[in-house]
Protein backbone atom coordinates (compact mmCIF):
# COMPACT_ATOMS: atom_id res chain seq x y z
CA UNK A 1 0.00 0.00 0.00
CA UNK A 2 1.27 3.44 -0.93
CA UNK A 3 1.52 5.92 1.94
CA UNK A 4 -0.22 8.63 -0.10
CA UNK A 5 -3.19 6.34 -0.75
CA UNK A 6 -3.88 6.13 2.98
CA UNK A 7 -3.62 9.86 3.69
CA UNK A 8 -6.57 12.23 3.59
CA UNK A 9 -5.41 15.17 1.48
CA UNK A 10 -8.68 17.05 1.11
CA UNK A 11 -8.74 20.75 1.91
CA UNK A 12 -11.19 21.46 4.77
CA UNK A 13 -13.13 24.16 2.91
CA UNK A 14 -16.86 24.07 2.25
CA UNK A 15 -18.83 26.40 0.02
CA UNK A 16 -22.33 27.39 1.09
CA UNK A 17 -25.11 27.95 -1.47
CA UNK A 18 -24.61 31.72 -1.15
CA UNK A 19 -20.93 31.34 -2.12
CA UNK A 20 -19.41 31.88 1.32
CA UNK A 21 -16.52 29.51 1.95
CA UNK A 22 -16.17 28.18 5.49
CA UNK A 23 -13.33 26.31 7.18
CA UNK A 24 -14.12 22.75 8.26
CA UNK A 25 -17.51 22.27 9.89
CA UNK A 26 -17.39 25.73 11.44
CA UNK A 27 -18.87 29.17 10.86
CA UNK A 28 -15.37 30.64 10.43
CA UNK A 29 -14.98 31.96 6.89
CA UNK A 30 -12.01 31.62 4.61
CA UNK A 31 -11.86 35.43 4.58
CA UNK A 32 -11.48 35.53 8.36
CA UNK A 33 -8.71 32.94 8.44
CA UNK A 34 -6.75 34.50 5.58
CA UNK A 35 -7.19 38.00 7.05
CA UNK A 36 -5.68 36.80 10.32
CA UNK A 37 -2.83 35.05 8.51
CA UNK A 38 -2.03 38.05 6.31
CA UNK A 39 -1.96 40.25 9.41
CA UNK A 40 0.77 38.13 10.96
CA UNK A 41 -1.10 35.55 13.03
CA UNK A 42 0.41 32.09 13.14
CA UNK A 43 -1.74 28.99 12.75
CA UNK A 44 -1.55 28.48 16.52
CA UNK A 45 -2.68 32.06 17.19
CA UNK A 46 -5.60 31.65 14.78
CA UNK A 47 -6.71 28.49 16.62
CA UNK A 48 -6.34 30.34 19.92
CA UNK A 49 -8.59 33.14 18.59
CA UNK A 50 -11.04 30.67 17.05
CA UNK A 51 -10.97 27.54 19.24
CA UNK A 52 -13.59 25.84 17.07
CA UNK A 53 -10.90 25.43 14.39
CA UNK A 54 -8.59 22.43 14.21
CA UNK A 55 -4.88 23.25 14.00
CA UNK A 56 -4.29 20.80 11.15
CA UNK A 57 -7.19 22.34 9.21
CA UNK A 58 -5.74 25.83 9.67
CA UNK A 59 -2.36 24.68 8.38
CA UNK A 60 -4.06 22.96 5.43
CA UNK A 61 -6.01 26.10 4.53
CA UNK A 62 -2.91 28.29 4.84
CA UNK A 63 -1.05 25.86 2.56
CA UNK A 64 -3.95 25.95 0.11
CA UNK A 65 -3.84 29.75 0.17
CA UNK A 66 -0.10 29.86 -0.44
CA UNK A 67 -0.34 27.45 -3.39
CA UNK A 68 -3.41 29.16 -4.87
CA UNK A 69 -2.80 32.75 -3.83
CA UNK A 70 -4.06 34.38 -7.04
CA UNK A 71 -7.33 32.45 -7.07
CA UNK A 72 -7.93 33.02 -3.34
CA UNK A 73 -7.10 36.73 -3.65
CA UNK A 74 -9.60 36.99 -6.52
CA UNK A 75 -12.24 35.31 -4.33
CA UNK A 76 -11.44 37.67 -1.45
CA UNK A 77 -11.68 40.68 -3.76
CA UNK A 78 -15.04 39.58 -5.17
CA UNK A 79 -16.32 38.98 -1.63
CA UNK A 80 -15.16 42.45 -0.59
CA UNK A 81 -16.90 44.03 -3.59
CA UNK A 82 -20.13 42.16 -2.76
CA UNK A 83 -19.98 43.24 0.89
CA UNK A 84 -19.35 46.87 -0.09
CA UNK A 85 -22.29 46.76 -2.50
CA UNK A 86 -24.62 45.38 0.17
CA UNK A 87 -23.33 47.90 2.71
CA UNK A 88 -23.91 50.76 0.28
CA UNK A 89 -27.46 49.58 -0.42
CA UNK A 90 -28.26 49.30 3.29
CA UNK A 91 -26.78 52.73 4.02
CA UNK A 92 -28.89 54.25 1.25
CA UNK A 93 -32.07 52.57 2.51
CA UNK A 94 -31.38 53.29 6.18
CA UNK A 95 -29.21 56.40 6.44
CA UNK A 96 -27.44 56.92 9.75
CA UNK A 97 -27.20 60.69 9.40
CA UNK A 98 -27.74 62.41 12.71
CA UNK A 99 -28.20 59.01 14.37
CA UNK A 100 -26.56 60.18 17.59
CA UNK A 101 -28.89 63.19 17.80
CA UNK A 102 -31.97 61.03 17.17
CA UNK A 103 -30.93 58.55 19.86
CA UNK A 104 -30.18 61.29 22.38
CA UNK A 105 -33.54 62.88 21.61
CA UNK A 106 -35.34 59.59 22.23
CA UNK A 107 -33.39 59.05 25.42
CA UNK A 108 -34.39 62.51 26.66
CA UNK A 109 -38.05 61.61 26.12
CA UNK A 110 -37.83 58.51 28.31
CA UNK A 111 -39.04 58.87 31.89
CA UNK A 112 -36.23 59.50 34.33
CA UNK A 113 -35.51 56.68 36.75
CA UNK A 114 -34.33 57.72 40.21
CA UNK A 115 -31.45 55.56 41.28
Amino acid sequence: MNLLDSINTTIPLFSEPNGVIRVGNTRVTLETLIYQFKNGSTAEEIVFQYPVLDLADVYAVIGFYLKNQTAVENYLLSSKVAVESIQSTVQQQFPATDLRQRLLSRQAQLPKINA
